[in-house]
């Protein structure tokens, strides 16, 4: 909200046709991709003004750092700070039609299991921007069971972990110090008793809880081991985060051809999904879509991308993860933040 307060506050010191000039140079610049003259604005008859009263007012646009001049003659572009101010300030979205709408629940309402859909809903929102679609997918938290910890060697010991829907897993555990087989035995059967019907991750808020309470009957040995245990085990969760990518192919169209560079460096960075998954997780605690433009992040420095991404929630209003498109900083942004939203809230109905 603080942003959106700042871009308003910006458009309103500008002058009504300075307004209008930079609106129709960022409409232009998303629309074509390539940069606005003074000439095609007056041709265009959508300013009444002479091309060199433009020009004027173009160059007091770029010294407020809203547009640059990517060559000399070859008209204006929005920078990053420019399109923030028009995505926060002037955008006038526009919402999905009826047959959008109807056509996006069709589509995820096709018959198959949940990572059926979240497939679909990467192409889809690939389809819909034109660029590339993503799904960040819901951590798999099953509810555990009982948990077996087996000693293999001096300070490695194998953790079983069996689902209540009949699922094993097994995780090594580097811990340090000497852990025998009674140490082993008590901590699984404390870990087991507290497991039952739970997450891990809410087996280990109980856990650490009656521990640090006093109330647990562990032994310092058995309290160390669980406590080592749980770090492992819940930062080995964090770390696997599954992202679905689908549309790369929509990322190398006419205008990129001109900056293969960046699409390079745009296709690296979705080939290093773990640091795009961080990103879009960031967007988990949003109130609404947001939007990562260009350079404002330090993962699109090079490649000048942006992300439009929304969380989805399941029937309950919990967040269980996050979609989005990724593409070149010149998105339709009024078009598809919508197009994102009405997709997430979609998405959230059918997972339940």
């Amino acid at each position: 909200m603080a942003e959106q307060d700042d871009a308003k506050l910006a458009i309103r010191e500008m002058s009504a046709r300075a307004q209008e000039i930079f609106r129709l140079v960022v409409e232009g610049y998303l629309e074509s991709g390539h940069p606005v003259g003074s000439r095609s604005l007056s041709n265009e008859g959508g300013v009444n003004l002479s091309p060199a009263s433009i020009r004027s007012v173009l160059a007091d646009l770029e010294s407020a750092g809203f547009l640059a001049a990517p060559h000399v003659s070859a008209g204006r572009v929005p920078t990053t700070t420019g399109l923030r101010l028009f995505v926060d300030g002037m955008m006038q979205v526009a919402e999905p039609s009826a047959d959008e709408r109807a056509a996006i629940e069709r589509r995820l309402a096709q018959p198959g299991p949940i990572e059926q859909a979240l497939e679909t809903t990467s192409s889809l929102l690939s389809d819909l921007s034109g660029a590339a679609g993503m799904v960040l997918v819901p951590r798999r938290e099953p509810r555990l069971s009982q948990i077996s910890l087996v000693q293999l060697g001096p300070g490695r010991t194998l953790a079983v972990l069996v689902g209540q829907d009949g699922a094993i897993e097994n995780r090594l555990l580097e811990l340090e110090g000497e852990f025998g087989p009674p140490a082993l035995e008590m901590a699984s059967n404390y870990i087991t008793a507290h497991l039952s019907g739970r997450t891990l991750a809410e087996a280990a808020g109980a856990m650490r809880a009656e521990i640090a309470s006093g109330r647990s009957a562990l032994d310092e040995a058995s309290r160390d081991l669980v406590e080592r245990g749980l770090a492992t085990w819940t930062q080995d969760a964090a770390e696997r985060p599954v992202l679905i990518v689908r549309g790369q192919a929509n990322l190398l169209d006419e205008a990129a051809m001109s900056d293969l560079e960046r699409v390079r460096s745009l296709l690296d960075d979705l080939e290093n999904k773990q640091s795009v998954s961080e990103l879009l997780a960031s967007a988990r605690e949003a109130n609404a879509t947001r939007i990562f433009i260009g350079s404002e992040n330090r993962l699109f420095a090079l490649s000048g991308s942006s992300i439009i991404a929304s969380p989805y929630h399941d029937r309950e209003g919990k967040v269980v993860g996050v979609l989005g498109v990724i593409g070149p900083t010149r998105l339709n942004y009024a078009r598809v933040v919508p197009m994102v939203d009405f997709t997430a809230r979609s998405l959230g109905r059918l997972i339940g």
